[in-house]
């Protein structure tokens, strides 16, 4: 009798699950990907902070703010973009003292809210 490492066997169960995945009636595989971003997205808790406005750019829906540190995330103080909707520029200017939150999306800032 022959003995299955058990990295082979490993292997073999994710292989085996993986394809009882595909073969789920009605469930696409891409559905899950989908799912599961969203469910990361969701799941991303809003970061607090405050600053001042550098630039604002309308036309590719970004706000640059330098803001004080954000406890919640262990981040120093730091000059960065954010993307923001046209809604949340509105009445917004250079200088202005905002305090806002926001979402990290992977490696992009995404704000919540935004207010002076």
């Amino acid at each position: 009798m022959k003995l299955i490492p058990i990295t082979f066997a490993g292997t073999l169960v994710a292989f085996a699950l993986t394809a009882h995945a595909e073969d789920m009636p009605g469930m696409k595989m891409d559905d899950m990907q989908g799912m599961q971003t969203q469910a990361a997205t969701q799941q991303a808790p809003a970061a607090n902070a405050e600053g001042t406005i550098k630039t604002i750019d309308t036309a590719k829906h970004t706000v640059t703010i330098a803001h004080g540190a954000v406890a919640a995330l262990q981040w120093p103080p730091m000059t960065m973009g954010f993307a923001a909707t046209q809604e949340q520029l509105s009445g917004l200017a250079v200088g202005d003292r905002v305090k806002f939150s926001f979402r990290m999306e992977g490696s992009k800032a995404t704000l919540v809210s935004i207010s002076k």
